[in-house]
């Protein structure tokens, strides 16, 4: 009894720090987290250094309800502000809770009456000084930290970089701050500030991360700087710039973490693995690591142990980390870093696979559709630094390549490729690769450019073999903007070239390509010629995807020259290619075209099933897939199901806005101009019986021409221009 009047009438102990001004965009957060308190449940907010568990357990210790539950029995102590061994912790943990009586308790026995006599909330800030794996102090200091969890009066709340906490606790990870919180923060700091999109810019490139956006507040509210100030400011030093006094920085919170017994004991290529994660945009794809580190052989344990001093964390299937962490501990000097050397080559080794749909390599070779932002990253940074490297120009071709025929897009590289020295060995094949860019996303102008530029180049050095195939692209690409004769003549003098170098193959893409340019010049019979010639060039077995798009060509024929039999037999056989290697681009024309021929014959539910089969193939280009809604959109037009086809027409509007694609734009603007004339003033007519397929813009003019005689002469007349 006399103990418990002891008790009763010590000292208090000591009463928590103030609760944070700036703190805005945690209700939710703050509102689970009292209650949890409220029913006595041990809770651990995790995060990154900076990431604001600090602010919320203060915040909690001072909300109304805790105060009326807990009253004065609200305890914080801040883990960090003594060695982390239990003498020193017991110590602290008795005089915070007022029994100062009891003067160095070797363990928590003589605490036990005082802790279990009344409720209290205790907060252990910083608690990975303490509960770290590896430190002096933490197997004794852990076991009285988990008992303290199992008292059943006592809320104990944990705010930790490091993921090792009791197993009874409520593990919260705590996130960055949203929009709107993270621009209050910034102005309730920087008072003079007025609200500018350039702020929000920067405070986005920080991940919205409070503690960066607190000391750039900060700093700019020190210096008195203007939103223009602070941006030049941001791009010179960058996160460099986060400090606002000597023992607060953005750098010093990092690098604390950074110094604990847990990441110096994974060893000396910690440092250098973890700078690679942060140097790449994505992170490092984990399933990749084998691969990419040849030399770490306990990497995966070297990831964990990131993940766990939240360092770093894993999304999608990557390891990676908050922005104001990637910006700090990214080499500065790419070329001095040995790990990311090694990632690079391994890299630039899966680039140089020579990719074409029917050889070995090809399905592996998506990859590139996960990886490309990591990729284009480091080909930007060592372009710049190794400029004059022929494998950096070769792995920049290859990257270009992949992306081709993987996930066709423009790239940020393009003016440093057309800055090149003419006579740069990489030049001309990077041109190459650049212009098949600009044709798969439908930039038929800067396709032929490209070509042009890179055929001079090739004439130059005397490459008979790649003046031949750039050729053999130029008559394609002068087929897309509607430069027929021309294309014939560059077909034709391709052909010669191969036929002098004794290539067959060659010589079948070039009759293949010419085909296509005479079929749209109305040389049908000529068009038939070209293509029947190709095939029989071509090996049974090896050339299967120049096979399968000869007999495409030969169904475009078939079908212009009213032959509906042979143009379904040669798209079957065009069909049964592409099946049996999944090719996802030749099976979206084929099925397009299939759906144009059952909607001519009265078959609705087949050409519905093609058009269905189209789009599944075209879901991995955006380009095929916005010319698979324009084909949809058509489709339902010549049902005359307009609304249903205006709607599909601006979905396709839209994605090839976003993708840039303004050839199409275009296009796609014109028929619904037609679509919404039709819906005010309804003509009886057939209207649209072919179908738009992403690959052939004029066989899509030709069939607005033939089956549309109310609108086909204007409609043309506007492709035209825009295709041109």
């Amino acid at each position: 009894m006399s103990q418990c009047l002891t008790f009763e009438s010590s000292i208090s102990g000591e009463s928590p720090p103030p609760p944070p001004r700036a703190f805005f965009g945690r209700d939710e957060l703050i509102e689970r987290i009292v209650g949890l308190a409220e029913n006595l449940t041990p809770i651990a907010l995790i995060g990154a250094g900076g990431i604001g568990k600090t602010s919320i357990a203060l915040t909690v210790l001072h909300d109304n309800r805790i105060k009326q539950r807990f009253g004065d029995n609200r305890r914080f102590i801040r883990c960090d502000q003594f060695p982390p061994l239990s003498f020193h912790f017991l110590r602290r943990l008795s005089k915070v809770i007022g029994t100062d009586s009891i003067e160095n308790p070797e363990d928590l026995a003589p605490l036990r009456p005082f802790l279990s006599s009344k409720e209290m909330i205790i907060i252990l800030d910083n608690a990975e000084s303490v509960l770290d794996p590896r430190g002096t102090g933490t197997p004794e200091i852990s076991a009285v930290v988990e008992e303290l969890s199992q008292f059943r009066n006592i809320c104990l709340c944990l705010t930790s970089r490091i993921s090792t906490i009791p197993p009874n606790c409520e593990v919260l990870d705590i996130p960055t701050l949203s929009i709107e919180a993270g621009r209050d923060t910034f102005y309730r700091i920087c008072k003079h500030a007025e609200r500018s999109d350039l702020v929000n810019d920067i405070l986005e490139q920080l991940d919205f991360h409070p503690l960066s956006i607190t000391l750039l507040a900060t700093v700019a509210q020190y210096n008195r700087w203007d939103a223009s100030r602070l941006t030049r400011e941001w791009e010179r030093r960058r996160t460099g710039m986060l400090h606002a006094q000597p023992n607060k920085s953005l750098a010093a919170t990092i690098e604390l973490s950074i110094a604990c017994p847990t990441f110096q004991e994974l060893g000396p290529d910690a440092r250098g693995l973890l700078e690679v994660i942060a140097f790449f945009p994505q992170g490092v794809k984990e399933d990749n690591f084998d691969w990419l580190f040849p030399s770490i052989s306990d990497g995966i344990n070297i990831l964990d142990t990131f993940c766990i001093l939240s360092l770093t964390y894993r999304s999608d299937g990557y390891i990676t980390m908050l922005a104001p962490l990637q910006d700090h501990l990214c080499p500065k000097d790419p070329i001095s870093s040995p790990l990311l050397c090694m990632a690079k080559e391994s890299y630039f080794a899966r680039l140089s696979v020579d990719l074409y749909p029917d050889k070995p390599g090809f399905g592996e070779a998506r990859w590139i559709r996960l990886e490309d932002g990591n990729i284009e990253h480091l080909l930007d940074v060592f372009t710049t630094i190794e400029a004059n490297s022929d494998d950096i120009w070769d792995a920049c071709a290859g990257f270009m390549r992949h992306l081709h025929w993987h996930k066709p897009r423009l790239v940020v590289l393009k003016s440093k490729i057309e800055e090149l020295p003419n006579d740069h060995r990489s030049k001309p094949e990077c041109l190459f690769e650049l212009s098949q860019l600009f044709h798969s996303v439908g930039k038929n102008v800067d396709h032929k450019q490209h070509l042009a530029h890179a055929l001079n180049l090739w004439r130059d050095r005397g490459d008979g073999h790649q003046v031949a195939r750039t050729l053999c692209r130029l008559s394609d690409a002068n087929r897309h903007i509607g430069l027929l004769e021309e294309g014939v003549q560059r077909g034709e003098e391709a052909l010669e070239i191969y036929r002098e170098l004794g290539d067959t193959v060659g010589q079948a893409d070039c009759l293949h390509e010419l085909a296509f340019v005479l079929r749209d010049s109305k040389q049908l019979s000529a068009a038939e010629e070209s293509a029947s010639r190709a095939i029989n060039l071509l090996p049974e077995k090896g050339e299967e995807f120049l096979t399968c798009q000869c007999h495409q060509i030969l169904g475009h024929i078939y079908h212009s020259k009213g032959d509906r039999e042979k143009a379904i037999n040669h798209y079957e056989a065009a069909l049964r290619i592409a099946s049996s290697f999944n090719w996802h681009d030749p099976l979206y024309r084929i099925h397009s075209s299939l759906s144009g021929l059952s909607f001519e014959q009265g078959r609705l539910d087949d050409a519905q099933a093609h058009i269905e089969r189209s789009k599944l193939h075209a879901v991995d280009n955006p380009h095929t897939l916005g010319c698979a809604m324009a084909n949809q959109a058509s489709f339902l037009r010549g049902q005359h199901r307009l609304e249903e086809a205006r709607s599909e027409a601006l979905r396709a509007v839209d994605l090839f806005e976003r993708i840039g694609s303004t050839n199409w734009v275009g296009i796609c603007r014109e028929f619904l101009l037609d679509i919404e004339e039709e819906m005010k003033s309804p003509v009886d007519c057939p209207c649209q019986r072919g179908s738009y397929d992403g690959g052939e813009l004029l066989e899509m003019t030709a069939h607005v021409t033939l089956t549309n005689s109310s609108c086909s002469e204007r409609t043309v007349q506007r492709i035209e221009v825009h295709t041109r």
